[in-house]
This record gives structure tokens, C-alpha cells and sequence, in this order.
């Protein structure tokens, strides 16, 4: 997780290369689950960086962006209301406070390996919204 003063397509494929080269530099692929922001988008990467290079990143990361209603959109509002019941209701000082305050939260976080429990069976989605479901 990045605190950021804005969202524009360098800080985004900044934030790519550093996950890439820094945070995972051992990983052959790494997953990455965006919301439809169309900041984050691979055009980003090639404005900012040279071919070659926007190729190099792109090569190692799995894009998946979520649908404006499902599961993994509902797992990352869930994750950010955490984040704001637990570590945003107060007034930060500075942008460097917020960014301990956020980095230490997601540590603490991560460490709890924090998971969702569905409760919404196939069945019930099946039954709920059958016509997205294949008939077996």
C-alpha cells in the first residue's frame, strides 16, 4: 500500500517498477488486482517508461481489474473500511505521518493473514443470479 498526495499515471507506474525491482524482485509473476481507475493502466507504463522497459514490467505482472460489482471488489471495500475505522479516524498532521500510519496498519494486517468468510453459497448465487451461471 502507497500514500500518495494525487493519482496520475507516473505515480502508478512508479509505484509498478518499485513493486517489480524492490518489494518482489524474486517473483516471476505477480498478481495485481485494480480497481477501473484509468490511471492504472498499461498505456500508463509506456507514457512514463521506454518500451523496453514498460515491457520488462508488464512481462512480470498478472492484471486483473475488478468488475464494478463482485467478490474482490467487495474484499477491497472491506479492507478500506478497515483501514479507515482502524487507522484513519483521527487527524494526521503531515502526508508523512499518514504514510507510517498506513504502512503500519498494513504490516500489522498482513501479519493477522486477515481472509474472508463467504457465506454466499454457488447455489444461492446460482439461484440469484442464474442467468450468469452456465447450466450444468
Amino acid at each position: 500500500m502507497q500514500v500518495t498526495l494525487r493519482r496520475t499515471h507516473r505515480q502508478w507506474a512508479k509505484f509498478i517498477r518499485a513493486l517489480c525491482d524492490e518489494h518482489f524482485p524474486d517473483a516471476e509473476r505477480i498478481v495485481v488486482v485494480l480497481d477501473n481507475l484509468s490511471t492504472y493502466c498499461v498505456a500508463s507504463l509506456y507514457k512514463v517508461f521506454e518500451p523496453a522497459e514498460a515491457f520488462r514490467l508488464l512481462s512480470r505482472l498478472e492484471l486483473h481489474y475488478t468488475p464494478r460489482h463482485g467478490s474482490r471488489l467487495n474484499m477491497a471495500e472491506c479492507e478500506l473500511s478497515a483501514l479507515g475505522r482502524q487507522c484513519l479516524r483521527r487527524r494526521m498532521r503531515s502526508a508523512g505521518d499518514l504514510r507510517r500510519e498506513v504502512a503500519g496498519w498494513a504490516r500489522e494486517r498482513s501479519e493477522m493473514v486477515v481472509t474472508a468468510d463467504w457465506q454466499f453459497t454457488t447455489a444461492e448465487a446460482r439461484n440469484k443470479v442464474g442467468i450468469l451461471y452456465p447450466k450444468i
